[in-house]
């Protein structure tokens, strides 16, 4: 994994889903992270495609992202849907933390 990307994964990891309360990567929300053209692209999604969060939560971690790598790394932020996202995404730790059984 290049620089680019585990810094991008890192700047994630402080990125906030509002209504959990729990950082996106810990809930399965990124799929993946990738170099692009010189800047990092970034696939995500949200826990429904109706979120209330969907503009500010992709923004979010595009700010945290250009954050940490430097206004002069263009960040893309793709919202997919597909896979769509499940709790048995979220990791053991964030699945403890909202309650869920662990398997």
């Amino acid at each position: 994994m290049t620089n680019s990307v585990e810094s991008a994964w890192d700047a994630l990891k402080c990125v906030y889903d509002p209504e959990l309360y729990l950082d996106i990567v810990s809930l399965g929300l990124v799929y993946d992270i990738r170099e692009k053209n010189g800047g990092v692209s970034v696939d995500m999604t949200l826990t429904t495609e109706g979120c209330p969060a969907s503009e500010s939560l992709s923004e979010a971690a595009r700010m945290a992202i250009s954050e940490r790598l430097g206004e002069a790394v263009e960040v893309e932020v793709n919202v997919v849907w597909d896979p769509p996202w499940s709790p048995a995404l979220i990791d053991k730790e964030a699945a403890a933390a909202l309650g869920f059984k662990i398997r």
